[in-house]
């Protein structure tokens, strides 16, 4: 049995990543703060193992419980692989910075770094004594390698997941049994983000106008074209551990 967690599987490409792994040999267990029966019952049709763990990746104190509650629904003796998938975020808020409140600069931090961190680290201490392929591919974001105007929380977020990825591959390196590790940037795609920054004032975001001329040209990514990176990521062979990876550089011949 092949075990993924993903988190952020509701909708966009949390969604889609769930939506393109179900098959009876992968078993999903799918973190986010609300169910999506559509994906639950397309699950069903298609034979596939997919549970939700509701759950506020926003509060670190509780992601220890919550990793506690994923290995309970993992049985080791059939682990083929086990994979993480940290795919959770918000861009809000999207203002200068002095402008943004103290509580959503937290609650940015907090969902986009510190639980992606801390889940990874539980991962990795969970399956130390693991013998088996074990992978992690954080969601990144362009944002984490370019500034945008507006977007400092969550520029300094993915920046951060970005070098936390690649510490990780470093100090995986000496592990008996290493995790792998990347940080995949998955371009612009067409999500409820995107609408949520295309509502943005122009005083807040000044790249409004370019984004909003990308959904009207058509040029937005789909999630489940990200997703089917993802999956690629998960099944190839020779995994970069510790590369930062964009969906929108990807090279075939690479694996």
């Amino acid at each position: 049995m092949n075990y993924v967690i993903i988190s952020g599987a509701s909708r966009g490409v949390g969604r889609a990543i769930a939506a393109a792994l179900l098959r009876p040999d992968n078993a999903l267990l799918c973190v986010s703060r609300q169910q999506n029966r559509a994906l639950l019952d397309e699950a069903t049709a298609l034979g596939g193992s997919l549970e939700f763990i509701a759950w506020d990746l926003s509060d670190p104190g509780k992601i220890e419980a919550l990793i506690d509650e994923l290995f309970a629904k993992i049985d080791r003796s059939r682990a083929q692989t086990i994979s993480l998938v940290n795919n959770a975020g918000v861009v809000s808020p999207i203002h200068p910075l002095p402008d943004c409140q103290a509580g959503a600069v937290v609650y940015n931090i907090q969902l986009n770094l510190i639980a992606p961190m801390l889940m990874t680290a539980q991962f990795i201490r969970r399956t130390a004594d693991w013998p088996i392929e074990k992978r992690v591919v954080n969601i990144s974001s362009g944002a984490g390698r370019k500034a945008y105007y507006g977007w400092a929380s969550y520029c300094a977020a993915k920046a951060g997941v970005d070098l936390f990825s690649q510490c990780v591959g470093l100090e995986q390196q000496e592990a008996a049994f290493p995790v792998k590790i990347v940080s995949l940037a998955p371009g612009i795609v067409d999500t409820d983000m995107q609408q949520e920054l295309r509502a943005a004032h122009k005083e807040d975001f000044a790249q409004v106008e370019r984004f909003r001329k990308l959904k009207e040209e058509g040029r937005l990514l789909q999630p489940e074209f990200v997703a089917e990176k993802v999956v690629e990521l998960l099944l190839r062979q020779n995994f970069p551990s510790g590369s930062l990876l964009d969906v929108t550089e990807w090279n075939a011949d690479d694996q």
